[in-house]
């Protein structure tokens, strides 16, 4: 007979396949993507997002693959469309869950509910909680990095293992980069001013001073369905406006304050990736993580990566995960 635990969690994975299958059908999505036999574009993408009820909201979030979960966190101002290409690779080792974060993405909020860091630890465990997961492998990136590292602080017992690519550190957190972004959150201008002139000239946004430029290597990214589905929902009213700044406004002051203590008792098993042309984080950001988390397997820095190189090397985080999941290639 099943234990309560084990069988609640595979009811919740058989309601989760129920929504899949229902996904399938939704218009407009490549076959070849919903198969499994292409790349995930966005159209297959919001076919097969789903919701999860937690008491933070409904979160917004993929979930592709079997075995053991891993729970991908997303940068700023990003979504898990993000995780599309690792999630394409490994989702044949992992449940690859990826949630879009509180007041980013298609996530929705209830009015009067705050979208900081901390909350987001607490909505993740929550969401775990809601999909049937309960120890996890964390790849994260940006932001969703500086949350993994307070999920992991937080809820020992429910990570497995670490992923850390670009992301604040508690010597760099906020970064300084990110000052005329904060600026212009506590104006109310930033939605407006960055973010929707990025949807409506797409160019712009790859541009040296846009998105693109600032955070991608290759000129052409993001595409035009990217800068959409990333950007889109972050624009689409005022009340998402609101929320967008509100989330920028959470990363001040530094939410890693005083964490480092922490992270040296943390047991799980960590790998570093960084992108050594990430003008976003301090470049040292990698060799401090390293050498502050006790189990830490290494560090393998990219010369010509940026901030947001997840999306453009997907083989990197897949062949980094299975190394440190020890999983043969």
């Amino acid at each position: 007979m099943l234990s309560a635990p084990f069988a609640r969690r595979h009811f919740l994975r058989g309601l989760a396949g129920i929504g899949a299958t229902m996904a399938l059908g939704a218009p407009g999505a490549s076959a070849a993507a919903l198969s499994g036999t292409g790349p995930l574009d966005a159209a297959a993408y919001r076919a097969l997002r789903r919701y999860a009820g937690t008491p933070f909201g409904h979160v917004a979030y993929m979930d592709q693959g079997r075995g053991p979960d891993a729970l991908f966190l997303h940068g700023f101002p990003l979504n898990s469309f993000q995780w599309r290409g690792a999630i394409d690779r490994l989702s044949a080792h992992r449940r690859c869950l990826a949630p879009d974060f509180l007041g980013l993405g298609y996530s929705r909020v209830p009015d009067g509910q705050a979208v900081t860091p901390l909350v987001q630890v607490r909505m993740l465990a929550a969401f775990l909680d809601g999909v049937g997961a309960n120890a996890v492998d964390i790849v994260a990136n940006d932001s969703g990095g500086a949350v993994a590292q307070l999920f992991v602080t937080q809820y020992p017992k429910r990570v497995r293992s670490l992923l850390l690519t670009n992301c604040d550190t508690e010597p760099d957190s906020p970064p300084p980069a990110l000052r005329p972004v904060l600026e212009m959150a506590r104006a109310g201008t930033f939605a407006d001013r960055w973010l929707a002139r990025w949807v409506a000239d797409k160019d712009l946004a790859r541009s040296p001073m846009g998105l693109g430029g600032q955070t991608f290597s290759d000129p052409s990214r993001p595409t035009d369905e990217a800068i959409d589905y990333y950007l889109g929902p972050l624009v689409g009213s005022p009340r998402r406006k609101d929320l967008v700044h509100a989330y920028t406004l959470g990363l001040t002051p530094n939410p890693l304050a005083g964490i480092e203590k922490n992270l040296r008792r943390v047991a799980a098993p960590a790998r570093i990736v960084w992108g050594a042309a990430d003008t976003i984080f301090d470049p040292a950001g990698g060799d401090y993580l390293a050498g502050v988390l006790p189990n830490c397997q290494g560090v393998r820095h990219l010369p010509q990566a940026k901030l947001f190189f997840p999306e453009e090397y997907p083989d990197v985080i897949a062949e980094e995960a299975r190394k440190l999941w020890g999983i043969s290639a």
